[in-house]
């Protein structure tokens, strides 16, 4: 039986940086009527089982309770803690059920949870954090819809094989702070005069470091502080790193609608598996969060890899459905 799950961050879209900025939040009834298009889209290309978990707001559970499936739902339930905790049990729980594909709903932060639980799965990522350079704006229609095509390919070895081919895996920062490890998908930042906790944008004075997997113009965020002096896309087998400074400065959309200026000294290529020291003291924001103290003694050694799950490609994936009949015949 196929499997797809579907994991939902509540509080995705709805932190104080939108109020600090302009951007619109995300309800729950947005969520909710997400969360029942990817179920309806799964079920259209016959998965089995849809797996959800149960949150405080039951957005999974609301949006599903009247909809008619031909697939198996099933509800798994965790301790709620109201952290990335969540998210992390939320995964462990769905692999260990044998998801092989995950449709997630949320921004970089959600993202970053779900693969510091697991990389060994196929990630459809949509879109609803404040600054999101990871995951897509994609109807989540054609998001179970892909979830449910990679769900099919895993089953047997030649889909294996061309699930190979319509997706790639992601880069991930791996990040040790003396006997701590964590990860980031976009950006860790080196922050100076700032505090583990602070929830507001970004102060362009605070900005000293930032190592990049991927630095795009187009983006919001830390992304385009690289993007704006050299591009780096997702294909890319290399990251950035930017160091700020310099005299001449620019300006550049921290968040949704909101601008600051920043001036950049140097930006030098990083590649893959190259060790990057940012040392303290400061603080090391993690895809936006601002999650480590750096003292002077304990430096934060980084390495990019392109160890993450696979991410599919939702057009090329769609057309290779059509292409082998599994839809339109």
């Amino acid at each position: 039986m196929t499997k797809v799950g579907i994991c939902v961050n509540p509080m995705s879209g709805r932190d104080v940086r939108r109020l600090a900025a302009r951007a619109s939040n995300m309800t729950h009834e947005l969520k909710r009527d997400m969360v029942a298009r990817i179920a309806v889209g799964a079920d259209a290309l016959g998965v089995g089982e849809i797996y959800i978990a149960a949150e405080p707001f039951n957005i999974s559970n609301r949006a599903l309770e009247h909809i008619r499936l031909n697939a198996s739902l099933h509800t798994v339930k965790i301790p709620i803690t109201h952290s990335a905790v969540d998210t992390e049990q939320i995964i462990e729980k769905f692999v260990a059920a044998g998801c092989t594909s995950i449709v997630s709903i949320g921004g970089d932060g959600t993202n970053r949870a779900i693969i510091r639980k697991c990389r060994d799965i196929t990630l459809v990522p949509i879109s609803t954090g404040t600054n999101n350079v990871f995951p897509q704006m994609l109807e989540p229609t054609t998001a179970g819809m892909v979830a449910a095509i990679a769900a099919h390919l895993a089953e047997t070895q030649q889909g294996r094989a061309e699930l190979e081919n319509l997706s790639q895996r992601c880069k991930v920062i791996d990040i040790q702070i003396g006997s701590i490890t964590d990860i980031a998908l976009i950006d860790a930042v080196l922050l100076i005069n700032d505090s583990v906790g602070n929830l507001l944008p970004f102060d362009p004075a605070c900005l000293s470091r930032l190592l990049l997997t991927r630095a795009e113009p187009n983006a919001v965020g830390m992304s385009p502080i690289g993007g704006y002096r050299q591009r780096v896309e997702a294909a890319d087998d290399f990251g950035l790193l930017v160091e700020m400074g310099g005299e001449q400065s620019f300006e550049v959309p921290l968040s949704p609608g909101l601008f600051g200026r920043v001036s950049v000294s140097a930006t030098h290529p990083v590649i893959f598996d190259r060790e990057v020291v940012f040392a303290g003291p400061g603080v090391l924001a993690l895809d936006g969060d601002r999650d480590h103290t750096l003292s002077g003694d304990v430096p934060a050694r980084m390495k990019i890899s392109r160890t993450g799950p696979k991410i599919m490609d939702v057009r090329r994936t769609m057309q290779h459905a059509v292409d082998i009949g599994m839809i339109g015949a």
